[in-house]
């Protein structure tokens, strides 16, 4: 331990080094929950497409599937502005509560929802109203989620921030193990039929359990920004929304930009056990399988990331990481399609993994940096699901959409290399105007 983190240490009495681990806890636990349920919907759009959207065409059912799964994410930025306003005004612990209790009030209308053959169009339009109220809760997630983590110990923003991302990964990855298992237990006719909805009421009995952590823990600590504002009573009374695109819109741009390929890279990620199946003729259980791998990697490599940022520089990490997704996404997708097998596509998830990983490790902190405390929970929510509902939600959709029009498995590779540039382009404005390192 070299003398600058001896004196991090020094300076951090015991009862908040654990009033800091309880609120990773907290703050995470949540996060990897909305990421378990957006992975099982992701990972079985097949059996959800055949009960919601049934069609003689079984890439249409899929289609229509992850459609629903993009509209979810249309409403993610209102629901950042909400809660995220509501989180900014009554503090982050309010705000976490609160956005728990929605996603398993979403999760338990998909767990619960007939199919299309016994209610008809009520089925689809039931999914879809289960999916918006998990969007909306999942919009005001992040920016609390985020400003509470960051608020236990500012020197370490990016070690702490790295749990946002790192349980995304936790979440990806108790899905990954979820579906495996069910796929492997029973036979294609009982995923279509039935089990497909066990997933779903094992998360409803984690939410449970997230709202008591997020129930007894401290309230985070106040900025000095946030304690001048508070000053004569204003705290309670000011407007995080106007505020924000008052004086912020510069940051949503610059943030939004800078998750970009993060979020689209995971989609991707999620994607990729669809693209065994339906494009290498893989089965489903091998498939799925690959998806435990870069969650294992996303799980536990991402909070040394954020360590090693906050010793080393953030820039530093990221730029080499997006660059190297920029050189290597197009040739290991031509590579999976070339090999057709579950090494090759074991390889693939690993390389796109440690990519993720080393770029999205310290971007909740670099994210953060961008605004000022008072609208930071605001800003962050909104900037993270308005890139999400434009690079991210509908990613899979896009990628099933551009293989099924253009005969091209390497098209999700193209996307990838597109919004690659828009992260850098916005990296370096972080660098430029907000003077982010």
């Amino acid at each position: 331990m070299d003398k600058q983190q001896q004196d991090l240490v020094s300076e951090v009495p015991a009862p908040a080094r654990q009033s800091a681990a309880r609120g990773i806890a907290a703050a995470t636990i949540g996060n990897a929950l909305e990421w378990y349920d957006m992975s099982i919907y992701a990972l079985l759009a097949i059996y959800i497409g055949h009960n919601f959207f049934p069609s003689e065409n079984a890439a249409v059912e899929v289609i229509q599937a992850f459609a629903v799964f993009g509209i979810s994410y249309l409403i993610r930025p209102l629901g950042g502005l909400v809660l995220g306003s509501y989180a900014d005004r009554k503090g982050m612990k309010k705000g976490l509560i609160l956005t728990i209790r929605l996603m398993v009030l979403g999760t338990a209308i998909i767990a619960f929802m007939p199919g299309y053959g016994t209610i008809g169009l009520l089925a689809p339009l039931g999914l879809i109203v289960g999916r918006l109220v998990q969007g909306f809760s999942a919009g005001g997630e992040f920016g609390a989620a985020t400003s509470y983590l960051l608020a236990q110990n500012k020197g370490r923003k990016g070690f702490l921030g790295s749990f946002q991302f790192a349980s995304q990964g936790l979440g990806a990855l108790m899905a990954a193990i979820t579906v495996v298992i069910l796929t492997s237990v029973f036979t294609t006719e009982q995923m279509n039929d039935w089990a497909w909805r066990i997933p779903f009421f094992v998360g409803l009995l984690v939410g449970p359990a997230g709202w008591w952590i997020r129930r007894h823990v401290d309230e985070a600590p106040i900025e000095k920004a946030d304690d001048q504002q508070a000053e004569g009573g204003t705290k309670q009374n000011h407007a995080p929304v106007q505020q924000l695109f008052r004086s912020h819109k510069v940051s949503v741009l610059i943030a939004g930009g800078a998750l970009a390929i993060s979020t689209a890279l995971n989609f991707v990620l999620q994607y990729m056990p669809t693209f065994g199946i339906k494009q290498l003729g893989m089965n489903p259980s091998v498939s799925f399988s690959s998806l435990i791998i870069s969650g294992v990697i996303l799980t536990f490599a991402t909070p040394v990331v954020g360590h090693l940022s906050d010793r080393y520089g953030r820039l530093k990490i990221m730029i080499p990481a997006v660059i190297g997704i920029v050189l290597l996404t197009i040739p290991l997708f031509l590579w999976l399609i070339a090999g057709k097998s579950f090494l090759v596509l074991a390889v693939v998830m690993t390389i796109l993994g440690l990519l993720k990983a080393l770029y999205f490790g310290a971007l909740p902190s670099v994210m953060a940096d961008v605004f000022t405390g008072p609208v930071r929970a605001t800003g962050l929510s909104f900037s993270y699901n308005a890139a999400v509902a434009v690079f991210g939600g509908f990613t899979p959709m896009i990628c099933a959409f551009l293989i099924e029009t253009t005969g091209q498995p390497v098209a999700p590779g193209y996307y990838l290399a597109v919004l690659s540039i828009v992260s850098i382009t916005a990296l370096g404005a972080a660098f430029r105007f907000r003077s982010v390192r």
